[in-house]
């Protein structure tokens, strides 16, 4: 008998024979989305997009909870009301890790201001100083007027100054107050429903791991320069505690004990939304922590830059924050521009949701979950799994731990 070829690190490895056939059928043939990611997209930059969304449906069937981070100006943008709102209202997400700019960007089409003035699009390479001079405001292609920003700073001073807000507080309490505010005006304008008064609909938590790099935190700071006795404040340790005890219990307490992650550009909100792994392992000395079992990410950077928004998950491997056994199948780092591809996989996945639900609903939702077993995430609760309204259970739940552990190493 032959012996076992291994890879370099002594591992069994792969014969040619035992590795996917290449699929390349016409575009033509494809009756959906799904079929057109898994049938016509054989290589090259198509290959990353066709096993980006393998993860993607092998992760929902599973029922595995997901968390997602995003960086870049979706808010401004309009990105969100295309396809970020709708992929969370599918309920598959747990917690969302962005920045203090999509939190501010997020007001603004509810305002007096956006109804008076629209957003517009812009050339990228035209007359911005032509720009400056009539008060507009460009990021990338997408143009509106500086007024609206002004009266985005207005509506915050306005609502930090609210009773509510006048104690120190997490992050997370912060900005579900926040979308709570937000809906209100949204409600009274008429504008449609934003990315914060939606994970508060939710009960979404909300993480931004940068406080002070935006426009939100600035506004409080202009309150707290000038206005003697403004109490608002965040306690960071207890956000950083909070997304902890939300990975203590997808990987300990979720029906399957496991979570994966999708990671929409870079930056903080990336490195934020990985950071539990580390904190509760290497930092609070708790034993047997898993890493993510699905790690998804889409990036611009190149990995050469050496940058955390370029690293890959098997990189992420070495540092525990993804799990080391399955990370070869589980995980994909494609490079492109997300805003490119998430709104074509998105209506994929809607797609496949509704053809699974109006099976089940003619074969018996049981029935169909009892045949269908790595297919019944598809069909979780849409309510998803309001971990905001959970989030002291959580916290109790890691602090036990904690006190276990305490108790345990001083027994010994």
């Amino acid at each position: 008998m032959a012996p076992t070829r291994r890879d370099p690190h002594g591992r069994p490895a792969s014969r040619f024979e035992d590795r996917p056939e290449l699929v390349a059928r016409p575009v033509s043939e494809a009756r959906n989305l799904e079929d057109l990611l898994t049938g016509s997209c054989p290589s090259f930059g198509g290959g990353y997009l066709r096993r980006v969304w393998r993860l993607l449906d092998e992760a929902v069937g599973r029922g595995v909870p997901m968390t997602l981070a995003v960086s870049g100006p979706v808010t401004a943008s309009g990105q969100h009301l295309a396809w970020l709102n709708p992929l969370l209202e599918t309920g598959w997400f747990c917690a969302l890790s962005t920045t203090d700019a999509v939190c501010y960007h997020d007001g603004h089409r509810s305002l007096r201001e956006a109804a008076e003035h629209s957003f517009r699009e812009v050339p990228i390479h035209g007359d911005d100083g032509g720009l400056r001079e009539e008060a507009i405001i460009r990021i990338t292609d997408i143009g509106f007027p500086e007024e609206i920003l002004l009266g985005q700073d207005r509506f915050l001073r306005q609502i930090l100054r609210r009773p509510e807000f006048q104690r120190r507080m997490s992050g997370t309490e912060f900005r579900n107050l926040l979308g709570r505010a937000y809906a209100e005006v949204e409600k009274a304008h008429g504008a449609p429903e934003g990315l914060l008064a939606l994970c508060r609909r939710k009960a979404i938590p909300v993480f931004v791991g940068a406080p002070s790099d935006g426009s939100v935190f600035l506004n409080s700071l202009a309150l707290w320069a000038t206005e003697p006795g403004h109490a608002f404040d965040l306690d960071l340790h207890l956000e950083v505690f909070e997304s902890c005890a939300i990975h203590w219990w997808g990987v300990r307490e979720s029906e399957s004990r496991a979570l994966g992650t999708l990671i929409l550009g870079g930056g903080v909100p990336k490195n934020f939304n990985l950071q539990p792994e580390p904190a509760l392992s290497q930092i609070l000395g708790l034993a047997d922590v898993p890493g993510y079992l699905y790690d998804i990410q889409i990036t611009t950077a190149p990995v050469s830059d050496g940058s955390l928004s370029s690293c890959p998950p098997a990189e992420a491997v070495t540092w525990g924050k993804v799990d080391k056994d399955h990370y070869r199948r589980t995980t994909e780092s494609m490079p492109a521009d997300y805003s490119m591809v998430m709104p074509v996989l998105v209506q994929a996945l809607l797609e496949k949701r509704d053809r699974l639900r109006a099976e089940a609903e003619a074969e018996g939702l049981e029935a169909w979950r009892a045949r269908n077993p790595d297919r019944a995430g598809w069909l979780r609760d849409p309510a998803g799994y309001r971990l905001y309204e959970r989030r002291e259970e959580l916290l109790e739940a890691l602090r036990r731990e904690l006190r276990r552990r305490r108790s345990r190493t001083a027994d010994t």
